[in-house]
This record gives C-alpha cells, sequence and structure tokens, in this order.
C-alpha cells in the first residue's frame, strides 16, 4: 500500500488519471471551503502543509500535489465575498425555482412543502426591508395556478391522485391566508407584470435617489381650514394648497394618471374632497363631483374586489345627487357626452350670452354604473343575512336617482340647440321599467310615492307626470310603450317582456297571453341576447304560473312544459349555475355565467313552479294513462315525459313510506288518483305547505279538489267503461260528491270528443255504454301501419314547409309544366306522363311526391 502511494508521490505519470480527478475534485471541495476565509490565513495554511509534508503517509502527499496544482490555477480568479442578504436573495431563488418546476408538472404535494420554506426565508428578509419582488411574482402566480387548476378540477372528469389533492387543499388554505398581507404588491404586479420586474433590476443596477415624503409642517399665514394651521408641504418645500383657482390643474392630473400603474386612488379621493369644500363656481363642482364619481367606480376596477364597497357606493349616490342638484339649480351648465374638452386650466369657461355651456360627461352612465355595482353586491351578498336586507334598502335612493336623471334628461331633449338623441332618455327609462316589473302594485307604489317626495316640487315628468304616481297599471302601460315607440329592438323586446310579465303577475291573464303571442318572440328569441333570453323564460313562467291561478290546467302545464321539461329550470331562469358532470365549460363561462345570475328579490321560487307542473301534469296524464290503459286502440301519447319519469321510478320502489316533499306528494296523491280515490289525492295535494306561498292559498286549494273531483270521474270512467252496459248518473254523483248536472257535463263533454264510446239517457238519467269491436292481430297491426305512415306524412310536410320556408304557392305550376313528380303524380313537363297518372284540372293542387304525394291527394 505505502510503495503504491511513493510511486504516485514521484513525477511518474503511472497512475490512474481517473483517480487523480476523483481525488482532486474532493480536494477541490475542501479548498473551496478554505478560501472562504482571509488570504493570509490560506497562505499560511499551505505553508505549514507544505512543512509537513515530509512526515505524512503517501495518501495526502499524493493528494497534496493534485491540491497544489488546483490552488496555482485558481491563484488568477477573484474571490467573491457574498454578504448575508445576498446568500438569502440565493436560497429564495433556489426555493422558487423549485417551485416553478414543480408547477409545470402539477406536483402541489412539492408546492405546498417548499412554500413553507420560502415563507420562512421571507420572514428573516422582511425583518429589515420589503419583500423581494421575486417573492411576490410567485405568490401571485400560485394564486393564479391554484384557481385554475380548481376550475379545471371542478369539470373534468378525470380525478386527481390523493397526494395532489392534499396538497392543493393545504396550499388554498395557506395562500388565501397568505396573500392577505401582501395584496397591494399583488395588485401592483397584476397591473403591468413586465414593468414590476424590469423596475426591480433597474433598482439594482442604477442606484436611486430618495425621494422626500411630504412632510408635515408648520406654515404661517395658512387659513384655519387646515388643521390648526398644518399643511401638506411637496417636493421642493413648497407648500400644497387648495384653492378655487388650482381646481383644474389638480383634476388635470388626476385624470392623467388613471389607469396608471402605482396610482393611489384613496389619496385622490381625498385630494378631491378637499378640491370640492374649496370649489366656488358651479362649473369647478360639476368638475370635480363628475371626477370624483369616475374615481370610486374606479376603486373596483382592476382590483381584487366582486363589488363595490357599501360606503363607496353611498358616497357616489350622494353626490350624483348633488351632481343633479347643482344642474337643476344652474340651467345654464348641461352635462352632455358630446361637449368638447376644456385645456384652458387657468381660467374655467364663459359661456356666450343666451348659450348654455358644455361639460363633458353622461348623466346617465354614472346611473347605469350604480344599479350595476348594487345589483352585483346583492349577488355576492348571502340573502339569508340582515346583510342583504340593510343593502336591499339603498334600492329606494337608487330609484329616486333613476328618476331624478330621467327630469334631467327630458329636460335636455326639450331644448333643440343640444341635439339630444332618445337614446339615453330610452336607457333611464328601461332602467326605471325594470326595477318596477317584477314588484307587486303595493311595494311599486311606495317605490313611487318615496321617490317624488325627494324630488323638488317644481320638478315634474312629460313622460310619467307626478299627479299619476298613484296608478301603477298606467305607469308599467306608459313606460312600455314609450320604449316600444323610441327604441331599437333589443330594448324594445325587453319593455314588451317586462310589460307581459307585470300583467301575468297581477292575474290578468289574457291580455299576457293575448300580448305574449302577438309580440312573435318566441320565433327568434334565440337570436337576442342571453340576458333577454332570460328575461323571456322568466315571462313564461310568469304566464304558466298566472294560468295555474285562473284554473286553466291545460294551458299553465303546456306553457310551463318547455322551462320544467328540460330540467335546467335554475339555469333558465338565472337563478343558480348548474355544474353538470361532463360538461365542457371553461372557467370563463362560468364566470360569465355567474355575473347574469338574478339577486335573490327576483327569483321564481323553483318549489313552487316544480309543484305547479307536476300538479298540471298529473291532472292530466291520469286520465290519459287510463284511457290507453282499457283502449288499445288508441294511439298512446306522452304529455310530460318528466312528470311519466318520475311516476315511473316512484312506482319501482319496493317500499314507499310517507311524503316528505313536494314531488313524494304529488306522486302518491297520482296514485290515488289512478286507484279512484280522489278524496286521498287531494288531501296529499292540499297537504303541500308550499300553496301557503301564493295569494289566497284556500282558494287555490278548493280549486284544486275540484278539478281532482272531475279528472278522477274521467279515471273512473275511462278505467271501467268496459265493464258497464248501463251506470246511472246519480250514482257517479254520489261516488264523487258531484251535482248531477256536473256529472252529465263531463260525460257529454267526453262523448262530444269522442273519448268515451257511450250515450246518455237523459230521460233515465243513464248512461248507456257501447261495446266496441275487439280488434284482431292483423287489424291491430294495420292500425299500427296506418299510424306510422301518417306520422311519416307529416315530417315529410314539415320538412317540405322548412325548404319552402312557408312560401305560398309553392308547389302551383302553370299548366302543369315543370317540377318533379312521382309515379303518380306528373313529372318534367308535365306532359303525357303527367296524363298517364290521371288527368288533372287546373288550378288545383299540383303537388307529386310519390307514394306519400299520393297518399296526400286521397
Amino acid at each position: 500500500m505505502s510503495r503504491f502511494f511513493t510511486q504516485g508521490d514521484s513525477s511518474s505519470e503511472s497512475s490512474s488519471s481517473d483517480e487523480e480527478e476523483l481525488y482532486s475534485e474532493d480536494e477541490g471541495v475542501q479548498k473551496s471551503e478554505e478560501e472562504s476565509s482571509e488570504e493570509e490565513e490560506a497562505s499560511e495554511e499551505e505553508a505549514s502543509s507544505s512543512s509537513d509534508e515530509g512526515g505524512k503517509s503517501g495518501v495526502s502527499k499524493f493528494l497534496r500535489d493534485v491540491a497544489s496544482s488546483d490552488e496555482s490555477e485558481d491563484e488568477d480568479k477573484v474571490t467573491v465575498v457574498k454578504s448575508a442578504k445576498d446568500k438569502r436573495l440565493e436560497e429564495l431563488e433556489g426555493v422558487v425555482k423549485v417551485i416553478d418546476n414543480a408547477s409545470k408538472i402539477g406536483d402541489w404535494s412539492t408546492i405546498a412543502t417548499e412554500f413553507d420554506k420560502l415563507n420562512r426565508q421571507v420572514m428573516k428578509i422582511t425583518a429589515s426591508e420589503k419583500a423581494p419582488k421575486v417573492f411576490v411574482k410567485t405568490i401571485s402566480d400560485l394564486e393564479d395556478l391554484m384557481n385554475e387548476a380548481i376550475a379545471k378540477q371542478k369539470v373534468s372528469t378525470k380525478k386527481m391522485n390523493a397526494t395532489n389533492a392534499r396538497g392543493l387543499n393545504a396550499m388554498k388554505q395557506k395562500i388565501k391566508r397568505n396573500n392577505k398581507d401582501y395584496t397591494t404588491e399583488i395588485e401592483m404586479y397584476r397591473e403591468d407584470k413586465l414593468d414590476y420586474m424590469i423596475s426591480e433590476e433597474e433598482e439594482e443596477v442604477v442606484p436611486v435617489e430618495k425621494t422626500k415624503k411630504p412632510k408635515v409642517s408648520y406654515v404661517e399665514g395658512i387659513d384655519a381650514g387646515d388643521d390648526e394651521g398644518f399643511s401638506t408641504v411637496g417636493r421642493g418645500g413648497k407648500t400644497l394648497q387648495y384653492t378655487p383657482e388650482s381646481i383644474l390643474k389638480h383634476l388635470r392630473s388626476i385624470v392623467e394618471s388613471r389607469g396608471k400603474k402605482n396610482t393611489d386612488r384613496a389619496e385622490q379621493i381625498r385630494i378631491m374632497e378637499k378640491l370640492l369644500e374649496v370649489a366656488d363656481t358651479p362649473y369647478r363642482t360639476i368638475r370635480v363631483l363628475l371626477t370624483i364619481i369616475a374615481t370610486r367606480f374606479d376603486l373596483t376596477t382592476g382590483s381584487t374586489a366582486t363589488f363595490m364597497a357599501q360606503e363607496n357606493w353611498k358616497s357616489a349616490e350622494h353626490e350624483f345627487g348633488r351632481l343633479l342638484e347643482t344642474l337643476e339649480t344652474n340651467r345654464n351648465l348641461v352635462v352632455v357626452e358630446n361637449a368638447e374638452e376644456w385645456d384652458d386650466d387657468e381660467r374655467p369657461p364663459q359661456p356666450a350670452a343666451g348659450e348654455k355651456l358644455k361639460v363633458p360627461g353622461s348623466v346617465v352612465s354614472v346611473v347605469e354604473r350604480l344599479d350595476d355595482e348594487l345589483t352585483r353586491s346583492l349577488q355576492h351578498i348571502d340573502p339569508h343575512t340582515a346583510e342583504y336586507i340593510e343593502r336591499l334598502q339603498d334600492e329606494q335612493a337608487l330609484y329616486t336617482g333613476i328618476l331624478r336623471a330621467l327630469l334631467y334628461v327630458e329636460n335636455l331633449k326639450r331644448d333643440d340647440k343640444l341635439g339630444q338623441s332618445d337614446d339615453a332618455a330610452n336607457r333611464v327609462v328601461m332602467r326605471r321599467l325594470e326595477h318596477v316589473y317584477f314588484k307587486p302594485a303595493q311595494v311599486v307604489h311606495i317605490l313611487e310615492e318615496n321617490a317624488w317626495k325627494a324630488i323638488p316640487s317644481q320638478l315634474d315628468s312629460s313622460i310619467t307626470p307626478r299627479a299619476n304616481d298613484a296608478d301603477i297599471d298606467s305607469l308599467v302601460q306608459t313606460l312600455s310603450t314609450y320604449l316600444f315607440k323610441h327604441s331599437a329592438d333589443i330594448i324594445r323586446a325587453r319593455a314588451y317582456l317586462c310589460q307581459v310579465y307585470y300583467f301575468a303577475l297581477h292575474d290578468h291573464y289574457y291580455k299576457a297571453r293575448d300580448m305574449l303571442l302577438m309580440s312573435h318572440l318566441q320565433e327568434n328569441i334565440a337570436n337576442f341576447p342571453i340576458n333577454t333570453q332570460i328575461l323571456f323564460n322568466r315571462t313564461l313562467v310568469q304566464v304558466g304560473l298566472c294560468a295555474f291561478r285562473a284554473n286553466l290546467v291545460y294551458e299553465s302545464q303546456n306553457t310551463l312544459q318547455e322551462i320544467c321539461g328540460s330540467g335546467r329550470q335554475k339555469e333558465l331562469l338565472a337563478q343558480g349555475v348548474m355544474i353538470q358532470r361532463y360538461s365542457q365549460v371553461t372557467p370563463e363561462q362560468e364566470r360569465l355565467e355567474r355575473q347574469r345570475q338574478l339577486p335573490f328579490h327576483m327569483h321564481i321560487n323553483l318549489e313552487l313552479l316544480e309543484c305547479v307542473y307536476l300538479t298540471c301534469s298529473m291532472l292530466l296524464e291520469i286520465p290519459l294513462l287510463a284511457q290507453t290503459g282499457s283502449s288499445p286502440d288508441i294511439k298512446k301519447r306522452i304529455i310530460s315525459k318528466t312528470y311519466r319519469r318520475l311516476l315511473e321510478f316512484h312506482e319501482r320502489q319496493i317500499f314507499t313510506g310517507p311524503p316528505e316533499n313536494t314531488r313524494d306528494h304529488v306522486m302518491q296523491a297520482s296514485r290515488a288518483l289512478a286507484a279512484g280515490e280522489w278524496k286521498k289525492s287531494a288531501e296529499l295535494i292540499n297537504s303541500i305547505k308550499i300553496w301557503e306561498l301564493m295569494a289566497e292559498p284556500e282558494k287555490i286549494k278548493d280549486m284544486l279538489s275540484a278539478q281532482i273531483q272531475e279528472e278522477g270521474l274521467r279515471t273512473y270512467l275511462f278505467t271501467y267503461a268496459p265493464f258497464y252496459d248501463t251506470l246511472a248518473v246519480g250514482t257517479l254523483a254520489s261516488m264523487f260528491e258531484l251535482s248531477e248536472r256536473k256529472v252529465a257535463a263531463v260525460v257529454s263533454k267526453m262523448i262530444s270528443h269522442e273519448e268515451l264510446a257511450a250515450a246518455l239517457d237523459q230521460v233515465n238519467s243513464a248512461i248507456i255504454f257501447r261495446k266496441g269491436v275487439e280488434l284482431s292481430r292483423l287489424q291491430s297491426l294495420a292500425l299500427t301501419l296506418s299510424d306510422k305512415a301518417s306520422g311519416l306524412i307529416e315530417a315529410n310536410e314539415r320538412t317540405l314547409e322548412q325548404r319552402t320556408q312557408g312560401t305560398a304557392n309553392a308547389f302551383e305550376r302553370q299548366g302543369g309544366q315543370g317540377g318533379r313528380g312521382g309515379r303518380g303524380g306528373r313529372g318534367r313537363g308535365g306532359g303525357q306522363r303527367g296524363d298517364r297518372g290521371g288527368s288533372r284540372t287546373r288550378g288545383g293542387q299540383q303537388f307529386g311526391g310519390g307514394a306519400l304525394g299520393g297518399a296526400i291527394k286521397a
């Protein structure tokens, strides 16, 4: 062993190059640690090690020669001494790199572990200075990545593995708790990511001079308007004084800074509040109010807040009221959208004699934004809390602002020199109508009365005069008629639907039905925006409920079929988002869907809607099932597939307990009615508690009981008619507790509609049943074939009508010329081939179509 290393100590090159590299690398690591000390100590250690070479073993001598050659190579390199701060930043960047790599592969377990390490390192750095920008970038990107992963997980069919799921859930809580402390920095980063990171690099390279922050100092001669003689001193020691003459300069600087990063909007609002106090002319007051309202709306733009804070909203509403009051007092000043900007900040503009001074701005846009912000806040507040009720009280102030804005817009329209279009008035009237149409008349009356009280008595409306505020029906009629005359397609359609909704809500069924049918909106509603489609669905549902209250069961079921039969009532009425398991809904689509949701106080009760729909379906389906069951030759038809599916599921259950919800009550009532137990069925239907939510619930229950008695009689006759030859009317009257007159009317109606093969003997007050001929197997098949052929003919006619788009006389040909014919019709030319199929006179139906065409002609 010693001989081997003795040879390695000589200058011979017999040792293995691999072993030299291995030992040199180990020694290099050791030397790199030693080089962190001072150069003098290193030289002393080298001298001492060289003097001790003779007394050491061959291994040390061998490694020493290799290490000394490395040291000679490193003598030319410069040793970099790093501070503790730089080392911490390097460690931080190392952790960030690990997190970035884990993010690329979705390894949330590693991300959760490294995130804790990242926070521990940042705590050491932030103890003496602010958080590094690379840390802000990392936590912001992690939050976005987490939200995206959660959204994908909701719509994805592939589940995340257990380890990653635990890591994602842990990160959800950690990020939410951690990012609260860095909200300002994250917002600055998200506003402009590139500039945010570039500014960090510039700060590292170029030393930035420290800017002097405004300090508070005592300045003599300052008015008592400042707090005890103190004022804000800016750069250069100049005092920032707010005077009437400097208002326009301050406003211009504020407007120019809008949209820029690192803009403190709250500070701008405080400055404008001071400017509002020193404003001495109406023009300056109006300019400040328009700017401060817009800045308050900017507080929610681009921030993490989903809706405007209540105190900011109330401040904006108060300032909007002050703006309208100023404009009403000073008629020579008008706020219009097409006004030119005033560039001279030194002096305000002076209007010419007899002319009005135009100020750029929009009163209508402000009131629309106030309305939207209130709606957005109501969407996000839990409706079952007192906070929702408190927030809903602001609707009265908003409605007053809408009405007052309408009065101002009407005043602008009276002046022909301003050239105002109908668009502004249409938008305000539409907003007013949308706050009225879904409310009961009593509530609207209180809303109108309080709004007119808050408006000065000298102001009045030409569209809806103050004297007519008591008649709510005429108010809705007037607003809708105005929009129908002066507005475009979308607003006109929405106004029409609002009026139909109001009539249906107040039990004017026939008026609402006729208006809805005359509008023909059901034919092209798919071409309208989604918000208008939602309003159409709500109107359709309200018309169906109105028909039910009017004891029109068939009309109610037929109207509600389209909405309730789909099983997507929540989505169609914008009362909730239904995330289906296999639906391909992107997070952006889901976000837009949530934005379209209606506030809770505008909802239609879905449980009541389902109860009405199922009850109407029961009253129609049970007699139909009895009729098809007793007469197999009758064509089977289904009125409600949803009801049939629920009924079949209920019948398949082995054990049926007492009814627990609305659906169970209706299903058990259906079985009782089919069995002839109409009293039990009526008790089950009347015991549903949801009827108490309707107006006059006792009247509804009595109406349902009478309907169940009548349908029970029809079901009994359909079921047991084959077993009777004659049946006394009095017997049926006693069984169903109906008058003989009513029983005779029901039976006569069934006979006239050919639902019952019988005759009514009025002398003996009895029903004489006619026995039908039992069909053979061949006859049953022939009837089935006939039904299918007739269905095929109907489908053929519908297809032809769609292709010709309902063109009148599309198949008439002069003299039988042209067109294609089948075997039995005329072909091309309509000559001899047409004669072979039989001569036809001119002016008749010139439609061939093969066998189906012949069937139609027959």
